[in-house]
């Protein structure tokens, strides 16, 4: 199951490097996480300053 991007989100971009598959993208008011690519390694989580990034 892919990482999601809470609401939290303060839409830094500190998370995007991070993904070893590029699965982050910028949206309007926050990043999201493409689940198709996501490969669950939680490699963002540890990135995002505001810990809006977690399991689903």
């Amino acid at each position: 199951m892919a990482h999601q991007i809470s609401n939290d989100c303060t839409n830094c971009g500190a998370c995007v490097d991070s993904c070893p598959v590029n699965a982050i993208n910028a949206g309007d008011s926050k990043h999201n996480i493409d689940a198709d690519t996501c490969i669950d390694c939680g490699a963002c989580v540890d990135t995002c300053p505001v810990s809006a990034i977690s399991a689903a």
